[in-house]
């Protein structure tokens, strides 16, 4: 799931795990290790798209790395702080600098969300996020660069127990999404993706961060602090449950939809649409085409009336086979895919499990969320590119008409 999520479960496991030892820091440690699996991501700047995607979600979010890794993050954690290194000043300004940037990003990401839907600045968000900035480099300068910190004395099995559950977690959370999590890396690449909850969620990010937040500002080992943060954990986690009954729900439409209207099909997908789990897309297999649609938990109908019918195309792509590029692609979609001619004469290859970014599309290259553009060099080898002109658009009409077939027909 999105980075805030997954910060925010790791500094809840932070404290279930450490809490009592370590107060506040238990959740900073927590939330940091909670981060680490994505660090993947940096590999984007130095490889090419094909190889970031297969990289993404790999062995940083496998069951080997969360048993291995936390065997050195604790040993050099103890030693950091044996050797009495967060009691300076230059650690603490670093550190300091380090948060202050995430505060940063995330208050961009806040504002971002409401300029993305309508085209203007929300002053009302924007003077909000301001002043939470202002008070927490206030907070900062008190109490963390004023003052001297206490000791910390863990042993090596105590820290590798906090980094261990916050970054077992973190793979285990990003295998409810559609993309999908290699968790027995090195031993097998399968993707394990359940697809019943977005990559992005509010309704289970937030009641989770503001349990979180609230036992963060009361006292360590008080059994108010221990069952708020709980709170969270349970929230979160009946949230989740109550998504798989979604799920259960969704596909017994499509089935009841898809038979009805007479499609004959191999197999078929579900998965929520972008920051909710009412709004849901299939995508059925048919011989030669797919059938796509939308179904709200919110619909008066429990069916679905109309599928738009997506042809394969895979005739056009069969000089590509064999290209190991192309095969990383049928490996990702799980051959969920459909090839169109675009309109600058290139093949473009659209991984049809993430449905589309615009609720009325005509199956113009732009309409669909992961699409891979299909050239070639001198040589005639294959290059791909991904194609990100369905995120760079103008999203306010779009999202305007995901609200509204979010609230049902």
């Amino acid at each position: 799931m999105d980075s805030i999520t997954q910060i925010v479960l790791g500094a809840a496991v932070g404290e279930v795990v450490m809490g009592k030892k370590l107060g506040n820091r238990a959740m900073v440690w927590g939330a940091i290790a909670g981060t680490i699996p994505d660090l993947d991501v940096l590999a984007n700047f130095v490889v090419d798209d094909i190889t970031a995607l297969a990289f993404h979600r790999a062995i940083s979010h496998s069951f080997f790395f969360a048993i291995t890794a936390p065997a050195l993050l604790a040993y050099l954690t103890a030693a950091f702080y044996q050797s009495g290194s967060h009691q300076s000043k230059a650690f603490k300004i670093s550190a300091s600098t380090v948060w202050v940037a995430a505060l940063g990003a995330l208050l961009f990401g806040i504002n971002y969300i409401p300029y993305s839907s309508s085209g203007k600045i929300n002053y009302v968000v924007l003077i909000s996020t301001i002043v939470g900035m202002l008070g927490f480099l206030l907070i900062i300068s008190i109490r963390y660069l004023g003052r001297r910190l206490e000791a910390v004395d863990l042993s090596w099995r105590d820290w590798y127990w906090l980094f261990f559950w916050s970054i077992f977690t973190h793979p285990l959370l990003d295998s409810c999404t559609t993309y999908g999590t290699q968790l027995f890396q090195p031993f097998s690449d399968y993707r394990v993706a359940f697809n019943n909850i977005s990559v992005a969620d509010p309704f289970y990010t937030v009641p989770f961060l503001v349990c979180l937040l609230i036992a963060r500002m009361l006292t360590r080992g008080t059994k108010a602090r221990y069952w708020v943060n709980w709170a969270g954990i349970i929230i979160s986690s009946l949230y989740m449950s109550w998504t798989v009954y979604n799920k259960f729900k969704v596909n017994a439409v499509f089935e009841k939809s898809l038979a009805q209207e007479g499609y004959v099909y191999s197999r078929y997908t579900t998965s929520p649409t972008i920051l909710n789990n009412f709004l849901w897309t299939c995508t059925a297999e048919g011989e030669d085409e797919f059938y796509q649609s939308f179904y709200s938990i919110l619909d008066n109908e429990p069916i679905v009336k109309e599928f738009n019918v997506i042809p394969k195309n895979h005739h056009l792509v069969s000089q590509y086979q064999s290209s190991e590029d192309f095969k990383t692609l049928r490996w990702f979609s799980k051959d969920y895919y459909g090839i169109i001619r675009r309109k600058d004469g290139f093949l473009q290859y659209n991984d049809l499990r993430f449905g589309i970014a615009n609720i009325r599309a005509k199956g113009d290259a732009s309409d669909y969320i992961f699409g891979f553009i299909l050239k070639e060099d001198a040589n005639g080898a294959l290059i791909v590119e991904e194609d990100r002109s369905a995120r760079e658009q103008d999203m306010g009409e779009r999202w305007n008409d995901l609200i509204e077939r979010v609230k049902g027909i």
